[in-house]
This record gives C-alpha cells, structure tokens and sequence, in this order.
C-alpha cells in the first residue's frame, strides 16, 4: 500500500465547516449526470439526493464516529464514514471525486480507513452495506476481501432522503472483512 505521504493525501477528520462540501462530493459522486463521469454512480437505479447536511453533520457530531475526509493539494477529493459498533466498525458514505475514480484513491482511502478502525477502536472487523443489484461495485469490494453475506435489509422506500428508487427490487446486502 502506497503511504499518504506518497499520494499526497492528507487525512483528517471532518469539522462542521466541511459540511456543504462534503454534501456536495458525495452527491457527484452518486447522483445525477456529474455522476456518470465515475464508475460508483447510481443515477440509473437511483434519483434525488443521495445525503444532505442534516445527515452529513450527524456523522460529523455522532461520538463513536468519524468522518474521514480526504485532501490533495488542499482539495477535497474523497470521504468515507467510521463507526465504531463493538468489536466491529462500520464503513459507509464513501465517495470519491467522479474524475478521480479509476486511479487508484479508494484502494488507498479503504485500505487507511482499515488501518485507523483497527489502530483507534481495536476493531476486528469492517462491516458496510451495498445495494445489492450494484454488483460490479460488490465485485470491487470483494477483490479487496470483504464478502458477500446474504443478510440483507430492506431500502427505505418512500423516505426521500435516501434518494428515489427507479427499480422495486432494492435492498442491502451486508459486507464483511476480517482485520486480523
């Protein structure tokens, strides 16, 4: 694994004043035609939003989390979320930049979160969950050793925050990794 220092990135945790920022990456990242320029878009299986402050600066308060965000050059470029649950941590909202995608960056940013969860919580394991129909973004994370779990939870169809289904058949798998 490249080290930070070796890919110019920086690694901080997120403040209240990264905020509108951070919405603003991880819509691009997700949603609508800015999406498509990267390969983790959902924009055809789901419209609206994908996050807003409200849920942003949540995570950013919540005490057993953190909000991983990502320089480069003093850009934001990615973010990811940590929370500690016990002997396991949980990795969500991960975004990078549509125009960095490809190269590289979420190898190195999940490979960061791993080492953190592991070195700050003493986590033994990296839970997150996928919509399940996105398997070319499963396949992704199962070539960095997570797995498929079956254990799914449904979508929350009809809450707008979450994004508007264009399918009916959505729901999330959970993914695990040991960190041993």
């Amino acid at each position: 694994m490249e080290t930070a220092a070796a890919t110019g990135l920086t690694f901080r945790d997120a403040v209240d004043s990264d905020v509108e920022a951070l919405v603003a990456l991880i819509e691009s990242a997700y949603r609508g035609d800015s999406s498509r320029a990267g390969w983790t878009t959902e924009a055809d299986i789901l419209e609206g939003q994908r996050t807003d402050a409200e849920g942003v600066r949540a995570v950013v308060a919540a005490p057993d989390s953190r909000l991983l965000t990502v320089e480069r050059d003093g850009a934001l470029v990615a973010c990811c979320q940590l929370e500690h649950r016990g002997d396991h941590a949980y990795f969500g909202m991960f975004a990078v930049s549509p125009a960095l995608q490809g190269g590289g960056l979420g190898k190195t940013i999940i490979a960061e979160a791993e080492r953190t969860v592991r070195e700050a919580w003493g986590a033994t394991e990296m839970h997150m969950t996928v919509i399940s129909v996105r398997e070319d973004l499963i396949a992704w994370y199962e070539r960095r050793g997570y797995r498929r779990t079956g254990r799914m939870t449904p979508f929350p169809y009809g809450d707008e925050r979450f994004g508007i289904p264009q399918r009916d058949d959505l729901c999330f798998e959970l993914l695990v990794k040991p960190l041993v």
